[in-house]
């Protein structure tokens, strides 16, 4: 045998097994993560994007042209691979969580409610959100009928304290994903608008009050992104592990159920307090090794 018989077969053994080092990885073992590849993408937004936001509706939007005002500017971008999850955190994952962690059930109250703000929808409207939570009513419980959807009413110190525990006991760690890994999860490389492409669908999502609240994770599969992760546009918006601003985290999730196109679009942000508690607001979780 010649010499390079031995090297190439020590290389073979090295080199990783089809289908990608990702079999390899720690996160490639949970099937409801989608792995993201390492490389660039188009973050943000530039005039082009925004005017089209702003023609495809919302009126308060145009009026305050908040796109103009809390949207980054449109840049290439370079992130290494990582997974996040294909869904948002279900109300049944949820629970799972705050019975095994006794930790706080999704709740507000109606002063606390109405002291953080964001009054577009009355309390009554949050009702329907509200989880079973004190000891005399037994376990935390979510609403009837609601386990498939999106859990709601938790702050982002709510959304990492179940992202740090789903992870116990393994070799992964789940953490909210950094806002520029939730955006590239929902609109790939190539700068697209929303997760399916540039021209808004919207047979695509769930927006514009169209079901009246949340609906089921996974129920417009049409809408998935290039990487197969579904509800980055529509059904609520979404916690990240950045800062907006002092005093405000970075929300993303292409808009929420009750707002309009422009807003759904992967480049989209605002900020709200960390703290708060809405049943606009859901989350999702990104996986690294340990």
């Amino acid at each position: 045998m010649s010499a390079l018989g031995p090297l190439l077969a020590a290389w073979l053994a090295l080199a990783p097994a089809p289908g990608g080092a990702a079999e390899g990885h720690p996160c490639a073992g949970d099937p409801g993560l989608a792995e993201v590849p390492a490389g660039p993408f188009w973050m943000g937004s530039d005039r082009a994007e925004r005017d089209s936001g702003y023609a495809v509706g919302g009126e308060a939007a145009r009026k305050g042209r908040w796109y103009d005002a809390w949207e980054l500017p449109r840049r290439r971008v370079r992130l290494p691979r990582y997974f996040i999850d294909k869904n948002l955190v279900t109300q049944a994952a949820y629970r799972r969580f705050a019975r095994a962690a006794g930790h706080r059930a999704p709740h507000i109250s109606p002063e606390d409610y109405r002291r953080q703000g964001y009054l577009v929808h009355p309390y009554e409207a949050v009702r329907r959100y509200l989880w079973r939570a004190g000891p005399a009513a037994g376990p935390p419980d979510h609403p009837e009928g609601l386990g498939d959807h999106p859990v709601v009413l938790v702050s982002r110190e709510d959304a990492s304290a179940y992202c740090a525990w789903r992870g116990r006991g393994t070799p992964r760690r789940y953490r909210l994903p950094s806002e520029a890994e939730w955006e590239k999860a929902a609109r790939g490389e190539d700068g697209r608008y929303f997760p399916w492409g540039s021209a808004f669908d919207p047979k695509r999502l769930n927006h514009a009050y169209e079901f009246n609240g949340t609906t089921p994770v996974g129920q417009f599969p049409a809408g998935a992104s290039p990487y197969g992760v579904l509800d980055m546009a529509g059904n609520v918006f979404e916690w990240t592990a950045d800062d907006f601003g002092p005093g405000r985290a970075v929300m993303k999730g292409g808009g929420s159920w009750d707002d309009p196109p422009g807003i759904a679009r992967a480049a989209a942000r605002h900020g709200r307090d960390p703290n708060a508690r809405h049943i606009l607001f859901g989350f999702r979780c990104a996986c690294e090794a340990r």
